[in-house]
């Protein structure tokens, strides 16, 4: 089993940055994928940024050139450094461990991007 801890959510104006980590805790393995998805209202879960063990990196459109994701901590940490918000931007983001066909989510946390 995995367990993935968030932080780093919270309340900022349009064009400002957030940084949210997520630490993995239990049976993490090399080859896997971390990654963060996120959620608004109404809307259903995206993805936002993935990155492999190996340092491959795939990024949605809407968040290329604003959004870094990277990885740490013994392979067990994934960070997702978020620059020039928008408030389209504002919803609550899942950490995510894919290992082989086990896929594992953390409990989300909130963005919102707000004057």
């Amino acid at each position: 089993q995995v367990q993935l801890v968030e932080s780093g959510g919270g309340l900022v104006q349009p064009g400002g940055s957030l940084r949210l980590s997520c630490v993995a805790s239990g049976s993490i393995f090399y080859g896997n994928i971390m990654g963060w998805y996120r959620q608004a209202p109404g809307k259903e879960r995206e993805l936002v940024a993935t990155m492999t063990s190996g340092g491959y990196t795939n990024y949605a459109d809407f968040v290329k050139g604003r959004f870094t994701i990277s990885r740490g901590n013994y392979n067990r940490g994934v960070y997702l450094q978020m620059n020039s918000l928008k408030r389209e931007d504002t919803a609550v983001y899942y950490c995510n461990v894919r290992q082989g066909e086990d896929y594992y989510w953390g409990q989300g946390t909130q963005v919102t991007v707000s004057s």
